[in-house]
């Protein structure tokens, strides 16, 4: 433990907030002291801990803290995450491998929002870029020598400019840094104070996440730093290894080795401990944390050990260090309440402390806490008088009626059924994060205590417990202030990890031993520095393992060969539901947590304890509305219970400021501790709720089935398209093929895999329990061959009939065709575009057959090239289906199947309301949108005429005069349109409506036979999909008179040979626009839009990967379209290829500029070249191939987007 003497010294931890700081004290005979203050209060004190400090110790304002009365002070502080939200940290000049100067800001080229017309892409925390002339390989080998001078002479200028932060990120460096030190010392040398390198921010093998880590590391770090200093100056001495800071990792560490990398879950972190620490000594060992306070709730699942990702993301910032798992969704007391066409929805939004709530009297809207307050589970009477305009009132009781009076007026439900419907909606959001970070990763709730703490948490506990079939619930005596006493009780931890990306085998396990062995005695020097005896120091050594050729890592204990292959097969089974199939695995890192033990434990003697108030234990009785109707109920204060009396609900618990809603069937009981322990005693009995509650209540849980179906697809599928570049989608239909929900996947397979469907129901009489279906085929209800669709139904409990599907569509990196990548540029029928897959059984009585599979694989003029790798992604998809199956029956189970039938029905008659409103404020109108020649000379272009029935409020989307079926493969099936004008449709109606066949319900499309955009069999289709989809899409918005064109084309690139095979989509500019409120906008640079949304795989995974160098990836300046609203610019993308391969093009837009709108210029077409190694350049046309050899460039220019307006 720490080598300090605790005699008459005081013990202090503190949890700064961005609110209120809260502080907690142990004075040197073991009593605990709590105070709770305004983070920011200047015109009183300039820091809120060293406040309470002083006002403990009775020292003036103005004196100097004595060390002497300090043993030790733990701190969590909100300060670099406040700096980070609000992009106030230190202005940092970044240095990055030359060509690469964009690639943080264009990152992995996805949109954050699928249907918002304005992409909002966060900012950036650089604001200068210092290319450096350097380069080396994947394998070390030095490309191109560091350019020192010219490295030295741009830092010196950019100091002259101000900067003294830098982040310095290079290829390679998590592997080979030698550059990266050299850069650092030259910033040294130019007078740079904070110098933050990625080879030591981040031990990940990727540019991007390595890359924003180290700049949030600069950006925050000499925040940090000032806020220490400071806090220093406040004692007469240096304080030396007494202060301790909280680390988002859950573990604390000096004050020197505090980094802003590792701050920005500093608060929270404490919460977590605190959480832990409380529950255990109640001999609670599963837990699900739950802290609701008034903007959020905060949720995390811990059995045993810390649970923590490195893969996080932060307000827009990649963090890639470990941090404590903890979700974090926009739902707390203070979330915002309305009404939007017949759905009651609760938040994002939030009121905040100021206004606040509508009852807190300052003109606020209504809210969760309202609701609370309507259906009695806060009763204004029994809290402080510290609301209202000058902080002197009660709880207003009126000023929530009288809002929920005009809902009333308007839902035509009396106020306390609305105001717990919204609860109810409220309390199933939270649920749904929790089953997100428990259920979905397989563990089984009803095992689990829900540890509840923040000042909201007790009135939705119950609930919660119920919703997720929960029997515990522990709330903490002074869980206001868990995340400071959390402090006190976390340990002293550092950690330090390895890249190895090596074959798991007996040799590798023993070369890692080594390394872990090193790293050992790394962190356990590094925990001595701070006064941690060597004899109290333990350690974790963990390996990440993942399977050959996926990225997906899971993290085993280091142990004998054997066990580490069944921690990870029984962790495989437990996330995804199968066991993994016998393939090579590899060890991509090695992780060694040291762990100081602090001995706090040990020293507490009492309970937490404020300043003590006599209370009469009188039992108070009110009604309370609880499930539909109101109830007597009895109201305790907390000190009632600590008579060791047993409470049972209905009742509430209370004290000044939170209540416990004890609902009937739960036994309250106090603890020897303090701690309020809930009971569940009585089988849960289904709630009563109106209708639009449900409607929301059941859209959210449809749509969380297709997302939990997403996770496993993305964790388990092999090929990098689909775990990586994210090119799938899941969604769940009615037993005669209607969409109910889509998870916001693919855009282009949202409105077309009802088609899929439907086909299996139309070409099968009769469906047998245990038969799952492929299809692929596009004259048959797909779309082009790479998109497999696996089509899963689901039975009713006799297995008699068939209630509902689930289908999981992915994009299969190569299915045949005529070249590799199976996305041929020059296909003319449908059978040279690869393996065609109709109505085809894959699975028959629960049995996969791989040798049948592979043999399908196989045949035809032009088969898969990579058959294995299909199978392993069929086999995926066909697990993301049985997780859709396993949570829709029970959801069936739970409901009963008549009430799942009725919301299921509503949830689209909701989306068809929310489109016809939508309808209503557009007006006749044509447009001819011209795409790119056909490469025989035909003029390609797409006719609309769009009519409004303004009484009926729908539309006809005519295509009559659209060009006539293509000899080339630009012609696109019909669900390829239907999906194109469905996600038009939703971008038009905005907001937050169900993705579900009700949207096309409003919506009539017409188009004549046999065009490019309904071409009959044996056509070649291939780039309808990417490319014509795009067309539509932009040709619509335009239409709408919403948008000016953006890229229009996905810039499809693939290449590849018998060996290999890789394909991405490359981004452009999107077009400016008019958003939902009206407001004119720029389109967005170097981002995906519209019809996909894929990833692009990272440079230095790229090229660990494949045989190819990326040379350039930069935003193209000044190729968005001119306007009063500028379109937003394209990007070049530069890749040297090393070794003989054929590329395939399919484009659009390289010889007709995106168009604008209201006199708004085109952005600049697109080009792509191949340089040859000899420098002869050959310009490829929209839809081409090439034979590419060593040392040969290939360069892509994507387009602009349009302009809106005259200059």
């Amino acid at each position: 433990m720490l080598k300090l003497k605790s005699k008459n010294k005081w013990d202090f931890w503190v949890d700064r907030g961005g609110t209120f700081t809260d502080v907690v004290a142990r004075d040197p005979f073991g009593s605990i002291h709590i105070d709770k203050l305004l983070s920011e209060n200047p015109e009183k004190y300039k820091d809120a801990g060293i406040k309470a400090i002083k006002k403990f110790l009775k020292i003036e304002d103005c004196e100097k803290i004595p060390t002497s009365k300090i043993n030790t002070i733990k701190m969590g502080t909100t300060v670099a995450t406040n700096a980070l939200l609000e992009r106030k940290g230190e202005p940092v000049v970044l240095l990055i491998t030359k060509g690469l100067r964009d690639q943080l800001r264009i990152a992995y080229q996805n949109r954050p929002n699928l249907f918002d017309r304005k992409i909002n892409i966060p900012e950036a925390l650089y604001e200068e870029i210092i290319e450096v002339e350097e380069r080396v390989s994947v394998h070390g080998k030095v490309l191109t020598p560091l350019d020192s001078k010219r490295t030295l002479k741009d830092l010196m200028i950019a100091r002259k400019k101000g900067f003294s932060s830098c982040a310095i990120v290079l290829m390679h460096s998590c592997k080979f840094n030698k550059h990266e030190l050299e850069v650092r010392k030259l910033a040294i040398d130019a007078g740079f104070s904070q110098v933050s390198v990625s080879n030591e921010t981040s031990q990940i093998m990727k540019l991007v996440m390595r890359g924003d880590t180290t700049v949030a590391d600069a950006y925050l770090s000499p925040i940090l730093n000032n806020y220490i200093k400071n806090l220093n100056s406040e004692f007469n001495h240096d304080l030396g290894h007494k202060l301790s800071f909280m680390q988002s990792n859950g573990g604390l560490t000096g004050s020197s080795y505090f980094f802003g990398k590792d701050a920005i879950l500093s608060g929270p972190a404490g919460g977590v401990i605190g959480g832990i620490k409380v529950s255990e000594k109640e001999d609670q060992n599963k837990i699900i944390g739950f802290d609701m306070g008034g903007t959020s709730t905060d949720v995390w699942h811990y059995a045993g050990e810390l649970e923590r990702n490195s893969n996080n993301m932060i307000d827009g910032v990649r963090i890639s260090v470990p941090m404590l798992s903890i979700n974090t969704i926009a739902a707390g007391g203070g979330s915002i309440l309305k009404e939007n066409s017949g759905r009651l929805q609760v938040g994002p939004e939030s009121a905040g402390a100021n206004p606040g709530p509508a009852c807190y009297g300052k003109d606020g809207p209504l809210t969760v806490t309202d609701s609370n307050l309507i259906t009695g589970r806060i009763n204004s009477s029994l809290f402080p008088n510290s609301f209202g305009i000058n902080g002197n009132s009660k709880i207003s009781f009126f000023k929530s009626e009288k809002l929920f009076k005009k809902l009333e007026d308007k839902i035509g439900k009396p106020i306390e059924e609305i105001a717990e419907g919204f609860l109810s909606v409220a309390d199933n959001n939270m649920a749904e994060a929790i089953k997100k970070i428990s259920v979905q990763k397989g563990h089984h709730l009803n095992e689990y205590c829900l540890t509840v703490f923040g000042g909201a948490g007790g009135q939705h506990a119950c609930s919660i417990a119920e919703i997720l079939e929960m029997k515990t619930c522990l709330i903490h005596p002074r869980a206001s202030v868990l995340s400071a006493y959390g402090m006190g009780l976390a340990e002293l931890r550092t950690n330090k990890s390895l890249l190895i990306e090596k074959a798991f085998n007996r040799d590798t396990l023993l070369e890692t031993s080594f390394l872990a062995d090193t790293l050992m005695t790394t962190t356990m020097e590094h925990l001595e520095k701070q006064g941690v005896n060597e004899k109290d120091i333990s350690f974790n050594t963990k390996l990440f393992i993942k399977i050959k050729d996926t990225d997906t890592c899971i993290d085993v204990q280091f142990d004998t060969s054997d066990n580490i292959i069944k921690q990870f097969n029984d962790s495989y089974f437990r996330l995804f539901g199968f066991k993994p199939t016998n393939k090579i695995l590899i060890i991509e890192s090695v992780f060694v947590e040291a762990i100081g033990n602090s001995g706090t434990e040990k020293k507490d003697k009492t309970v937490i304890k404020e300043k003590t108030v006599s209370y009469e234990n009188k039992v108070k009785e009110n009604k309370v509305f609880i499930n539909g109707k109101w109830i007597e109920c009895k109201f305790f204060r907390v000190e009632y219970l600590n008579s060791k009396k047993n409470v049972y609900g209905p009742a509430v618990i209370y004290n000044e400021y939170s209540s416990i809603l004890l609902k009937e069937g739960w036994k309250a009981e106090s603890l020897e501790s303090g701690t309020i322990k809930l009971t569940r005693l009585k089988s849960i009995q289904q709630e009563k709720k109106i209708e639009s509650a449900l409607i929301e209540v059941f859209n959210n849980l449809f749509m969380s089935i297709a997302e939990q179906m997403g996770f496993v697809l993305e964790k388990t599928a092999q090929s990098i398209t689909i775990k990586e570049r994210l090119d799938f989608s899941c969604a769940v239909f009615d037993s005669k093929g209607e969409l109910i929900a889509n998870a916001p996947h693919m855009p282009v397979h949202l409105g077309s895999m009802d088609s899929t469907v439907k086909s299996v129901l139309e070409n099968n009489k009769k469906i047998f329990y245990g038969d799952i279906f492929a299809i692929n085929a596009p004259y048959n209800g797909g779309t082009h061959l790479p998109d497999i669709t696996i089509v899963s139904p689901i039975w009713d409990k006799k297995k008699k009939k068939i209630i509902f599907f689930t289908a999981a569509r992915g994009h299969h990196t190569d299915i045949g065709g005529l070249t590799p990548g199976s996305m041929p540029c020059n296909s003319t029928s449908i059978e040279e575009e690869g393996v065609y897959i109709d109505n085809w059984k894959i699975v028959q009585n629960f049995i996969f057959d791989d040798k049948a599979v592979r043999k399908k694989l196989l045949t035809g003029p032009y088969p898969a090239r990579a058959p294995d790798t299909n199978i392993a992604d069929l086999k995926a998809q066909i697990a993301a289906c049985k997780k859709g199956s396993q949570e829709i029956e029970k959801m069936v189970e739970k409901y009963g199947l008549r009430t799942v039938m009725k919301y299921q029905r509503l949830i689209r008659n909701n989306a068809e309301i929310a489109v016809r409103k939508a309808i209503s404020k557009i007006k006749n109108s044509e447009i001819l949108y011209q795409m790119d020649d056909d490469l025989n000379g035909e003029k390609r272009q797409i006719k609309i005429k769009l009519s409004i029935d303004k009484k009926k409020n729908c539309a006809e989307i005519d295509f009559t005069g659209t060009t006539s079926e293509l000899e080339s493969n630009y012609n696109a099936p019909l669900p390829v349109t239907s999906a194109a004008v469905l996600y038009s449709f939703r971008i038009l109606t905005g907001g937050n409506i169900p993705m579900n066949s009700g949207i096309m319900r409003p919506i009539k499309i017409k188009i004549p036979s046999r065009t490019m955009l309904s071409p009959k069999y044996p056509a070649a289709v291939i780039a309808g999909n990417v490319e014509t989809s795009q067309a539509v899409t932009t040709a619509l918005l335009m239409c709408f008179g919403i948008q000016a064109a953006s890229q229009s084309t996905m810039n499809n690139i693939t290449w590849g040979n018998e060996h290999f095979q890789y394909y991405e989509t490359i981004c452009g500019g999107t077009g400016a626009g008019i958003d939902f409120s009206g407001e004119f906008y720029n389109g967005t640079s170097a981002v995906h839009s519209h019809m996909t949304n894929s990833r692009l795989t990272d440079p230095e995974v790229l090229e660990f990967r494949f045989p190819v160098i990326l040379e350039e990836f930069s935003i193209r300046k000044n190729s968005g379209g001119m306007g009063k609203f500028m379109g937003g610019d394209g990007v070049t993308r530069k890749i040297r290829i090393l070794e003989d391969m054929i590329i395939s093009v399919l484009s659009g837009h390289r010889t007709v500029p995106p168009p604008g709108i209201l006199g708004g210029n085109p952005g600049k077409t697109g080009s792509t070249t191949l340089i040859k190694s000899e420098g002869i350049e050959y310009i490829l046309k929209y839809a081409d191939q090439i034979k590419a050899s060593p040392n040969d460039m290939l360069v892509v220019k994507t387009p602009g987007g349009g302009g809106l307006g005259k200059i």
